[in-house]
């Protein structure tokens, strides 16, 4: 199933930005002239060594303090997953496209707390040239991620 069947048939609002071919959070953002902290990206994090999967999800202008992380989580080992192991969680996207619902592709998700301010957030949908644009408050309800403080604005 689609990533907008998945939403569809859960009633969930959204809206489909067409853009020209981009990858990355960050020119994701440039592309829609959107402000970076309004655009979320999507992170598959593998954990204890395959025992299970969170997709981690903060604004485009931050990274992930691994450490902060796995202190959030109770010590869990996590390390990135492979392309291989995000093409297998998401068959319905292009090649290193994670949209941000764990629910939808195996995974828990996590939530940096800095994107709980923001009224609408952008992400990637199911291809470098497509993305949607909802309500976070739509986004937070349907998806009940954990919310944590993982995220670090880049330098």
């Amino acid at each position: 199933m689609s990533l907008t069947q998945f939403l569809e048939r859960r009633h969930v609002p959204y809206e489909v930005v067409p853009h020209d071919e981009c990858f990355g959070a960050q020119h994701l953002a440039e592309t829609l002239h959107t402000p970076g902290r309004e655009v979320a990206k999507s992170v598959l994090l593998r954990a204890e060594h395959d025992y299970g999967f969170y997709v981690a999800v903060l604004p485009a202008t931050h990274r992930i303090d691994f450490e902060k992380l796995q202190t959030f989580l109770g010590g869990v080992a996590l390390e990135l997953a492979t392309e291989r192991e995000i093409e297998e969680r998401c068959p319905d996207c292009e090649k290193g496209v994670l949209p941000p619902f764990g629910t939808h592709y195996g995974a828990q998700t996590i939530l940096d707390k800095s994107l709980t301010g923001e009224e609408f957030i952008t992400f990637e949908g199911h291809s470098h040239s497509e993305a949607i644009r909802m309500k976070f408050s739509d986004y937070y309800a349907f998806e009940h991620p954990l919310l944590g403080e993982f995220a670090v604005a880049m330098e």
